[in-house]
């Protein structure tokens, strides 16, 4: 299929590595000290990488290539990486509403069990902001908070992942509270991973 990809001009390149670190696909690589595509199917199109290029080798071409392959992406990164977590701090308590990474972003907001429980859970981080709380535990009013993220932000979506058990309900009804309080209704979902570490429902 004939589609936007990047092109990288290797006289130009300086090798600074920059754009391999801007890439979220794990598109780019190092190669004998040069920047280069490693795999069109990795290439997304979107260019997070041009803008950091400081020589100004990265454009984008439209030609034949093969489509995006997001879940290949997805598989390669988790081989890869040891971790999917973007940002630092994951509790909502600690995060900083206007902090950067909120741009634009995803959410992924999850209950401290869950991550315990289902095996490959890093798999729901992938491109996300992620955020973690325990509503029978922690004292606290996560709506409010969330709320506070919301308004300051444009939020793509929200993904929630809670446990079956009851009590990880007051996680749904904080992103509820939230949503309402901030006055913004956001595309979101609810995963439900089982006491015996499946996915109930999606």
């Amino acid at each position: 299929m004939v589609r936007k990809i990047i092109k990288i001009d290797e006289e130009k390149c300086n090798g600074c590595g920059l754009c391999v670190n801007a890439c979220h696909e794990a598109a780019i690589g190092l190669v004998d000290g040069k920047a280069r595509l490693l795999r069109d199917d990795y290439c997304d199109g979107l260019g997070n990488c041009l803008p950091v290029c400081p020589t100004g080798a990265i454009s984008f071409e439209e030609r034949e290539a093969a489509p995006y392959n997001e879940e290949e992406v997805k598989r390669n990164i988790l081989e890869k990486s040891a971790s999917m977590l973007k940002q630092w701090p994951v509790q909502i308590q600690l995060v900083p509403p206007n902090a950067p990474y909120f741009k634009n972003a995803s959410l992924l907001i999850a209950s401290d069990c869950t991550a315990y429980a289902y095996k490959n859970f890093h798999e729901f981080m992938y491109d996300k902001v992620t955020l973690i709380a325990c509503p029978k535990l922690d004292d606290v009013d996560y709506s409010v908070k969330l709320a506070q993220i919301l308004q300051a932000n444009e939020i793509k979506s929200v993904t929630v992942i809670r446990m079956e058990v009851p009590c990880c309900g007051g996680i749904v009804h904080a992103v509820k509270q939230a949503m309402a309080k901030s006055g913004k209704i956001i595309p979101w979902e609810v995963i439900i991973i089982g006491t015996d570490g499946t996915i109930m429902k999606e």
